[in-house]
């Protein structure tokens, strides 16, 4: 009796589980409007959605953060799918012969506790959706621009995607890119139009109209800044929002908080996804996980994170950004930081806390 009741329990449970995770799944369909062909793709979909669910479950346990894994857009989507649809093989490729720098005066100034380019009027622009066009790289380069202006120059802009896709160098633009290949393309165009005026299609045109436009923004180079942390932190706060290139694989279960990646989790060496440094901080002391001392008391610590803007729409992650574990070098982050810059600042630039 014992055993069938077991069993019974066993039962209850399974179904149960089973009807949250279709539950989970029509909610999924319904919010991000996903529609399959036949009964077999929706429990082929299914099935992808329930091994997502438990990979979410291990992130969720595994992490070291204060980070959130769960239902996403992308929990019907294999992991090769994934990369397929929202991965940039080629930002992994050899960057330019650029020496890392910083400046010579950034090491003499302290950096600040808290950085946040999302508060200063005109600095950042609305959060992009690439769809299924690779751009993520020329989205966070027009990013960098365009915070660039706004925090040097005061002069909000909001310059045009789609003229880094149809003319540049990479030829097939939604095919992935190079985030310093987006920079030549402005400085050999001398600019980039408005988005009002050139306005992304998700897709590369025929033909480049960069010539039928006017320039709103130009830069005068590009920089590939330092790989430490704290050097990075102090450009960010002194001189604008850069571009980082990361491995983007805890991405597609991530909802919220700060992502804390071991090097088994997220390879720091695998960097597929461009997207635009925008600040960073540290959570409050209840945010952070519960941990033990050296004398096994239970306390609560704080987590040092960066945050970043991504091109996956707003309705994705902490509306449109996340946080990644500031210090660690978590998921690739200071391989490679490269920004425009503009030119001479004719103002002091002073991130808001």
């Amino acid at each position: 009796m014992a055993l069938i009741a077991h069993l019974s329990c066993f039962l209850v449970l399974l179904v149960a589980g089973l009807a949250q995770g279709i539950k989970d799944s029509l909610r999924v369909q319904i919010q991000y409007n996903r529609s399959y062909s036949n009964p077999a793709e929706y429990a082929r979909r299914l099935d992808i959605f329930a091994r997502n669910l438990a990979q979410a479950q291990r992130l969720q346990e595994e992490d070291l953060g204060t980070a959130e894994f769960g239902v996403t857009a992308f929990s019907d989507l294999t992991e090769e799918e994934f990369d397929q649809l929202y991965g940039n093989q080629r930002a992994a490729g050899r960057a330019p012969n650029v020496d890392r720098k910083v400046g010579s005066d950034e090491w003499e100034e302290s950096v600040p506790f808290t950085c946040d380019w999302r508060k200063a009027p005109g600095v950042i622009s609305p959060v992009k959706d690439q769809k299924t066009c690779l751009c993520c790289w020329a989205m966070a380069a027009a990013g960098n621009i365009e915070a660039q202006w706004g925090a040097k120059f005061r002069r909000s802009v909001e310059v045009s995607v789609q003229e880094l896709l149809d003319c540049g160098r990479c030829g097939d633009g939604c095919g992935g890119g190079f985030v310093w290949d987006a920079f030549v393309t402005v400085l050999n165009n001398s600019g980039l139009a408005s988005e009002k005026d050139y306005p992304f299609q998700g897709a590369v045109g025929t033909k480049c109209q960069a010539r039928k436009h006017k320039k709103v923004a130009w830069i005068q180079d590009f920089i590939m800044l330092s790989g430490n942390e704290q050097g990075i932190a102090r450009y960010l706060a002194t001189e604008g929002p850069i571009t980082v290139t990361i491995n983007k694989k805890l991405l597609q279960q991530y909802q919220n908080g700060v992502i804390k990646a071991t090097h088994t989790t997220c390879d720091p060496r695998h960097v597929d996804h461009v997207v635009l440094l925008v600040g960073f901080g540290k959570t409050k002391s209840v945010e952070g996980r519960q941990a033990k001392d050296v004398s096994g008391h239970s306390h609560r610590r704080s987590t040092p994170y960066w945050i970043l803007k991504n091109s996956w729409g707003a309705n994705w992650g902490e509306k449109g950004y996340f946080r990644l574990h500031r210090g660690s070098n978590a998921c690739g982050i200071t391989k490679y930081p490269i920004t425009a810059r503009v030119g001479p600042r004719a103002k002091k630039v002073s991130c808001p806390p």
